[in-house]
């Protein structure tokens, strides 16, 4: 299974541990682990917590995102005070989270998007959705309508649930082995077929090699309930006020349990990883014996 790796810090900027301690850090998280610091501070949910109420949330939406380039807020159901309120919060954990990466990888901010940053304040459990969309079923995130040509998925999660309730997830197999089990199945990519789908507005760019095999390797894992049951894999809790970090495409994961949330998704490049050869890009065109992009 994948490594969970505590970190000791308290403070965002992570200036409480020494140099090895963050490269050690850095070396788990790009070789698929999942980063847990329970320590640090989070100062700007203690005015808000009446924000924690699912009644906030656009039924027709999964999640609240914002924009902080554009201050673009999507899927909050209020007026305009909450709104302000939601944006001061999302925006203030987008920043702690973007300190928390420049610390741990500072070659990252060279080449790296912010995308926006993401509330969750509906409970995991018991979500109605299709199998392709049950985040409950062990997966590598792939994007089907935003194609990435091997462009990394970093994720900063924060538990801000106020009633003690840990958030669970399932963590399995390195990814190594995920394609290893799964890259047989992946059929034959067409250009062709990606040029159409891209016409047709399905996708917003024209799917690589890379993005085609992601997304079968995630259809595939989730499909195979056998492999759910089965596969090498721990419940991992995560307590509140606890905040998480991994790569989402690399890390097998399932979010099983657990209500409100902050999410930051990052997408640095492979140039900039301390080790490229662990990027899912470099695993599958050793693999493959060819060049996914």
């Amino acid at each position: 299974m994948s490594d969970i790796h505590s970190v000791s810090s308290a403070q965002w900027n992570l200036q409480d541990l020494s140099t090895a301690q963050r490269m050690q850090a850095l070396a788990v998280l790009e070789d698929g682990g999942v980063l847990v610091l329970p320590h640090l501070p989070f100062a700007e949910l203690d005015t808000v917590r009446w924000l924690l109420d699912p009644k906030w949330a656009d039924p027709r939406r999964k999640n609240i995102s914002f924009d902080s380039t554009s201050q673009s807020l999507r899927g909050v159901h209020a007026d305009a005070a909450v709104c302000e309120a939601v944006r001061t919060l999302m925006g203030g954990f987008q920043n702690l989270a973007l300190v928390l990466i420049a610390a741990l990888a500072p070659r990252y901010a060279a080449q790296m998007r912010t995308a926006p940053v993401s509330l969750r304040l509906h409970e995991v459990q018991g979500r109605q959705s299709s199998w392709r969309a049950d985040d409950s079923r062990l997966h590598i995130d792939a994007f089907p309508s935003r194609p990435n040509r091997g462009e990394r998925i970093l994720r900063v999660f924060r538990n801000i649930n106020p009633d003690g309730k840990a958030r669970i997830w399932r963590v399995g197999e390195p990814f190594i082995d995920v394609a290893r089990r799964f890259g047989g199945q992946v059929p034959r990519y067409r250009r062709a077929h990606a040029i159409v789908l891209n016409m047709l507005g399905m996708t917003r760019s024209v799917r690589s090699p890379y993005d085609h095999t992601m997304l079968h390797l995630h259809d595939r894992m989730k499909a195979d309930l056998d492999y759910q049951r089965t596969c090498p894999q721990s419940s991992v809790p995560f307590a509140p006020h606890t905040t998480w970090v991994c790569f989402s495409d690399q890390t097998s994961h399932a979010a099983m349990s657990g209500q409100f949330l902050l999410e930051q998704t990052l997408h640095p490049t492979v140039a900039v990883m301390q080790n490229p050869a662990k990027a899912p890009i470099a695993v599958l065109d050793s693999m493959f014996h060819r060049s996914m992009r």
